[in-house]
């Protein structure tokens, strides 16, 4: 396989370190944004949207290099003895092979029996990725890999926790899509977007996307400055979370600040419109993402929204959605007061 770099005008923020589960560590650790040459990958850490980057990175790279690839994703947790080595068996006509197994921090007995045996002696058209989120379960697994068996590498995805970290992130970002962001424009943008890690992503594509030139405070502030959609995400999240006073005080902030109603109905909606696609859904978020038009972190993401909902709940909010987006648009003579019953609603849970 040809050697992977980071691509052209790639920012290289400084790697962290892994979270080791015990053992020696004799094999390269790489940050998200390096793509590996080896053929066993294992992606740790507890930061999801910088794994799944990752994953994508490399499936894009190894489908570039060879049309023909075939992927095929596994759960670790409710695999079945045999997958792993059956998909990794030498084809007949010795296509290329993408294997990624979600979920090896809950990795049942059989998976960990079938990687230990498919690590002794790995197939040299398959690329395998083993998404270990943390905890001690796979620890044998996770040891053994990063003691050389088998070769591979580690990406390691740790948490962005400091504003630092995250300006780095997003530095990058614009770097990589060749685009200069002033400092102050981009300590605004990661303060706006302090809280979610892919939300910061989002909009920094946004700008590179809808802006030419040097990216400057103008630019933050024309599209973020009022932070009607930053504000509108911070009240859906706290209102799905059940918390329905702090999810009320700011939505007055919000609009005591200049927030519109309309933006603020379109991002609960977003958000429930992911929950509603996903409530129904199983199997790994990796297999899931296309059919679906979603990210994998989107999927997840919705699935630890979706705790404590019913179907029923859902659909009743779907419909509130529904009337409140009317409301703020001219039906009522009190958007505000439809929306404040919105977020009640959604802090319920759809329960009336």
């Amino acid at each position: 396989m040809a050697q992977r770099g980071t691509g052209r005008g790639a920012a290289k923020p400084a790697a962290k370190p892994a979270a080791k589960s015990g053992g020696k560590v004799a094999i390269r650790q790489l940050p998200w944004y390096e793509l590996p040459s080896e053929r066993i990958v294992l992606v740790s850490g507890p930061e999801g949207f910088l794994a799944d980057r990752a994953s994508q990175r490399l499936r894009e790279f190894l489908r570039s290099e060879d049309p023909s690839l075939e992927v095929h994703d596994l759960a670790a947790d409710s695999y079945a003895r045999g997958e792993l080595l059956t998909l990794a068996s030498p084809s007949l006509f010795g296509e290329p092979r993408l294997i990624r197994v979600d979920a090896v921090e809950k990795c049942s007995d059989d998976f960990l029996e079938d990687a230990l045996a498919y690590l002794e002696s790995p197939d040299p058209d398959t690329t395998l990725v083993l998404r270990h989120g943390g905890g001690v379960r796979g620890k044998k697994l996770l040891d053994t890999i990063r003691a050389g068996t088998g070769g591979g590498v580690e990406i390691v995805c740790g948490e962005l926790k400091k504003d630092s970290e995250k300006q780095e992130f997003a530095a990058a970002e614009f770097k990589t899509a060749g685009r200069y962001i002033a400092p102050s424009a981009l300590r605004a943008l990661v303060t706006a977007f302090s809280d979610d890690l892919a939300e910061l992503s989002a909009a920094c594509r946004q700008l590179v996307a809808d802006t030419t030139g040097d990216i400057t405070d103008a630019e933050v502030t024309k599209y973020y400055g009022g932070r009607a959609e930053v504000s509108a995400f911070e009240v859906a999240d706290l209102a799905i979370a059940g918390r329905q006073g702090p999810a009320l005080i700011a939505l007055r902030h919000a609009l005591d600040s200049g927030s519109d109603p309309v933006p603020m109905v379109a991002a609960f909606a977003m958000k429930i419109r992911t929950m509603a696609k996903v409530a129904d859904s199983h199997g790994p978020a990796a297999r899931l993402a296309g059919p679906l038009g979603l990210a994998p972190w989107q999927i997840d993401r919705a699935r630890r929204d979706l705790n404590g909902w019913t179907d029923e709940g859902l659909g009743r909010v779907v419909q509130a959605l529904a009337e409140t987006d009317a409301a703020v648009k001219g039906a009522s003579r009190d958007p505000v007061f439809s929306l404040e019953q919105l977020v009640g609603l959604i802090a319920a849970r759809g329960r009336r």
